[in-house]
């Protein structure tokens, strides 16, 4: 922990900024008495405390529009189970057109060739109303499934907006993903309609998916009709029965009003990754989803009308849904199709420039890439209208936040996140009104009852390593498990633990200071005689290494009662640098402790990961404790299957012994 922070509000934009208007407006409409309406403790105490009249606050504060108003805020409040505005209604995909001026851009996307084209907030109205028509047309009503099977895309925001407006229910992956990798997600959901692009660019290369997506649609039971997109250049997947084109759609006779649903009618289906067995589906419904998002860019992140906001991601991870939720609030939404490294390393931050982003997210990942390749965003381009970088889908070490200051900006705000799929949104985060300290994340969320609990359902005192777990329900908690009809699997998931509280999974600290440090998967946390270890002190402790350009480090229950902590590392540049073992053991003794030296550090050409770039810590240890492959890890969900078949050959046939370094063969491709 650092003594100081090392980044603090602007108090000219504290006063401006929506979280201190909304915290001021609690004040004087008599719902909350906070004092300092910029202290941002006594407003999240505020919020866990009452969650039903703080989740009735931000309904009003942002003036939902209620087709039906609810009878009450929170009716039963229990985990699960929750009821939330009971006889509520309202649309979704209604509110994603009602902010933006007509002749402002609503959505931007940007290739890596190059390549923009846009869309104004008038022509998403015109395009999402025809869309819809076309839906209904084709005998669509609500509850039915619109699947989508398609690259970043504009055609992607419309076609969503569209779904949301009838009270059909959206799910989609990428264009990445096989047919038969896709079919696994779609065809546990019957879909009535396929929307389905013809292709992708991802560093540099041309990727034809014709041919899936014609696969994809003979795999998806009780299909009516197909509606085909040309992307990427390619014509569209060819005709055949019950298909019809994007023109097409554009061309129907429009719908522009949105079909009032209940607060819990499903919105969306989010697929977990699906790397240890089939992808479960998570049910979120329009009410719950709206509120969050409302919260979590307009509250935390101070999304507005005057911002352009953009979060580099695909349609295969929950921050596609998460960014395409800046429409609620009025901004200029920016979609990039490609490679984030293509064509070179500086690709995002000459974008961020270009366009003028306000509002960039990236991952630790981009942000250790940028560092090793000594780029100087702040010298060499124009990031003056650049306010907050957000960051999530691993832990970013204390070390980018240094590295940010001095090469990006020291004024900017680097606010770190967690949350998920699983809620579609934050657990823990910044706001304009925290501090920031190097390696840890400012504040549980607004509405977020975060503690950290023992494996005996005790509270921990600060600092004390343990669960994370959530005490007090949220609306954007999962209505339920896709083909969960008795709510087992759902309990089994998150409540299995401690019944009535969500189990997170996150290895978690707490701090006096009430910020928070995520050590890691708790799943995935190593057990050294008796000491519990995070995966990610030891990612941390060599992350600014030049020598290191990606890591993966599992303990390993052993049948004789040993134990063995790898440390496979990808070598960046020389692909066998003289003593680096030693160089790594030395610095995690350093910066983290000699517990956390892994017994032996296993150079790899290259790495496996999840489709959005997470490490395969839970896969790879199950597999080293003698699961089969093949049941512990679902090949279709991993981005190299081959890189993981190296890991796991290198690692069986190791030589044990804490001086000793395993070498495979040479990198064989670039990462």
């Amino acid at each position: 922990m650092t003594a100081e922070p090392s980044w603090l509000p602007d108090p000219a934009r504290v006063r401006e900024s929506r979280i201190a208007r909304f915290a001021t407006w609690l004040d004087t409409e008599g719902r909350a008495s906070l004092g300092d309406v910029t202290d941002y403790r006594a407003l999240h105490a505020w919020s866990v405390a009452h969650p039903g009249e703080f989740w009735a606050a931000v309904a009003d504060f942002f003036d939902v529009d209620w087709s039906t108003r609810p009878r009450g805020a929170l009716a039963e409040r229990r985990m699960p189970g929750a009821v939330w505005f009971p006889g509520g209604t309202l649309n979704f995909g209604h509110h994603m057109l009602r902010a933006g001026d007509d002749d402002q851009e609503a959505v931007i996307l940007v290739a890596e060739t190059g390549e923009r084209s846009s869309i104004t907030y008038a022509a998403l109205r015109t395009q999402a109303a025809a869309v819809a028509g076309r839906l209904r047309a084709l005998g669509v009503e609500p509850g039915d499934r619109v699947a989508a099977y398609l690259p970043n895309c504009v055609e992607g925001v419309v076609a969503f907006v569209a779904t949301a407006m009838v009270g059909a229910v959206w799910a989609q992956t990428a264009l990445d993903y096989a047919a038969p990798s896709a079919a696994d997600r779609m065809a546990q959901l019957s879909p009535r309609v396929l929307i389905a692009g013809s292709g992708y660019r991802f560093g540099g290369k041309l990727h034809d998916r014709r041919g899936d997506a014609r696969e994809l649609r003979d795999l998806l039971p009780g299909l009516r009709h197909t509606i085909t997109v040309e992307t990427a250049g390619l014509a569209d997947p060819a005709a055949g029965p019950d298909t019809s084109t994007w023109a097409e759609a554009l061309a129907a006779e429009p719908d522009p009003v949105g079909v009032a649903v209940g607060f819990d009618h499903p919105l969306w289906v989010l697929f977990t990754s699906g790397t240890t067995g089939r992808p479960k589906g998570i049910v979120h419904g329009h009410g719950g989803v709206l509120l969050e998002q409302l919260v979590s860019p307009g509250l935390h992140m101070d999304i507005n009308r005057r911002d352009v906001f953009f979060w580099y991601t695909t349609p295969n991870w929950m921050m596609w849904n998460a960014q395409v939720c800046g429409l609620l609030h009025g901004a200029t939404i920016v979609l990039y199709d490609g490679r984030p490294t293509s064509p070179g390393p500086d690709a995002l931050w000459r974008l961020v420039a270009d366009l003028g982003v306000t509002v960039f997210g990236t991952s630790p990942g981009y942000l250790e890439v940028s560092q090793r390749a000594g780029l100087e965003p702040g010298k060499d381009f124009d990031l003056s209208a650049l306010r907050l970088v957000g960051v999530t889908g691993s832990v970013l070490p204390g070390s980018a936040n240094e590295w940010f200051r001095d090469h990006v900006s020291a004024k900017v705000q680097l606010g770190s996140m967690s949350g998920g799929t699983d809620i579609v949104g934050i657990f823990v985060a910044s706001a304009p009104t925290t501090p920031v300290y190097d390696g840890e994340i400012s504040a549980p969320a607004l509405g977020a009852a975060v503690q950290v609990w023992n494996a005996d359902g005790e509270e921990v005192p600060a600092g004390t390593p343990g669960e994370l777990v959530i005490t007090e329900p949220m609306p954007s908690m999962p209505l339920r498990l896709w083909d969960d009809p008795d709510g087992r699997r759902l309990r089994d998931t998150y409540f299995d633990m401690f019944p009535g509280v969500w189990r997170h999974g996150d290895l978690t600290v707490l701090t006096e200071r009430g910020t928070v440090m995520i050590l890691g998967r708790s799943d995935a946390t190593m057990n050294r005689h008796g000491v519990r270890l995070g995966s990610a002190e030891i990612y941390d402790a060599i992350s600014d290494m030049p020598q290191v350009e990606d890591t993966l480090v599992v303990g390993v229950e052993e049948p004789d009662g040993g134990y063995w902590m790898p440390l496979f590392v990808v070598a960046h540049g020389e692909q066998d640098p003289p003593g680096l073992a030693g160089l790594i053991r030395r610095r995690i003794t350093e910066r983290a402790s000699p517990r956390h030296v892994p017994d032996e550090v296993i150079l790899l050409a290259r790495l496996p990961h999840t489709k959005t770039g997470k490490r395969l810590e839970v896969p790879v240890k199950r597999i080293l404790q003698g699961a089969d492959a093949d049941s512990a890890v679902n090949r279709g969900a991993v981005d190299d299957p081959e890189a993981l078949d190296l890991l796991i050959s290198s690692a069986r046939s190791r030589r044990r012994g804490p001086d000793q370094v395993n070498r495979t063969s040479p990198r064989t491709h670039d990462q």
